[in-house]
This record gives structure tokens, C-alpha cells and sequence, in this order.
């Protein structure tokens, strides 16, 4: 990627993700990302941050067309999953090892990553991660599911397949 086309990636974290987070802001920017940090702020994981708003912040950022992509951290990920995948547009993956990161952008073109921070050890989500940021969508059937996933969105029964 050249100076010129920084790809902005949104970031978010809750309490339990906090120092997750700064680790990989640091790690995008190192690799040329521009990130746009959404919160949680501080380095205490003591605050109990809900990660409802951040999730939805995040994602509207992505549906918006202001950040290419977004990367959720939460403690397990489960919730920030369930929440970003509430909102239309979106296809959070959670993402434990490289294996679910390839299939999540190759086979669903996820839009946002979900990273459980307390089962993940750094070096990992930072591998996690560049797979995810680097795999490109692999087309063919997997754009149907898509189609039929839209359909879903709308309140429509999938068809096809």
C-alpha cells in the first residue's frame, strides 16, 4: 500500500481489551493502517465499560463508508459478536486463530473482526489480525450466501443454493 492510500481501520475495546487494543492500534499504524480509535480510553480494566455502544459506534463507522473495516476486542467476544452482527451491513467474525480469520474474509467478507482478549495472547491476535486484514473474498458461492444473508437483513427468507 502506498503513502496515498492509507486504509482507516476503526478499533474498539471494552474494559477487558484495553491493553489489546494498544498493542494492535500500535501495530497498525506501524503497518501503514490509519486507525480511528472509537474507545474505551484509559488503561484501568477495572472501569467496567459497556461494549454495546462501542460495537455500534464501530459499525456504524464501517457501514458508513468512514472506516474500510473495524476489529472489536472484547473478553470473550461473544457479546461484541451478537451486538455487531445486530446491526445492518455488517459481518462480524470472531476470530480465535488464523484458520477462522482466512474463512471469515474469504468466505463471508466479514467487516469486522471480533477478538476474545482474554484467550488470545497478543502475539496471536496480531497474526489473527494480519490474516484477516490481508485475505481477499474469494467470490463465487460464498457471494450467494451473501445474497441470501442480505435477504435475511431485509426480513426476506433466503433463496437460491
Amino acid at each position: 500500500m502506498s503513502g496515498s492510500e492509507r486504509v482507516r481501520i476503526a478499533v474498539a475495546a471494552d474494559h477487558n481489551g484495553l491493553a489489546l487494543k494498544a498493542e494492535l492500534s500500535a501495530w497498525l499504524r506501524g503497518g501503514g493502517y490509519d486507525v480511528h480509535d472509537l474507545g474505551a480510553y484509559g488503561d484501568d480494566p477495572d472501569t467496567v465499560v459497556d461494549y454495546p455502544p462501542l460495537c455500534w459506534a464501530l459499525c456504524r463507522e464501517v457501514t458508513a463508508g468512514r472506516s474500510a473495516r473495524g476489529i472489536v476486542l472484547g473478553g470473550s467476544g461473544l457479546g461484541e459478536t451478537v451486538v455487531c452482527n445486530k446491526v445492518p451491513g455488517i459481518r462480524a467474525g470472531l476470530c480465535h486463530d488464523v484458520w477462522s480469520a482466512g474463512v471469515s474474509r474469504g468466505n463471508n467478507d466479514a467487516n469486522v473482526l471480533v477478538l476474545a482478549a482474554r484467550t488470545l495472547p497478543p502475539a496471536r491476535a496480531l497474526e489473527v489480525a494480519g490474516t484477516w486484514l490481508t485475505t481477499h473474498f474469494r467470490g463465487g458461492v460464498h457471494a450467494r450466501r451473501l445474497a441470501q444473508i442480505a435477504a435475511v437483513e431485509r426480513g426476506e427468507p433466503p433463496t437460491g443454493g
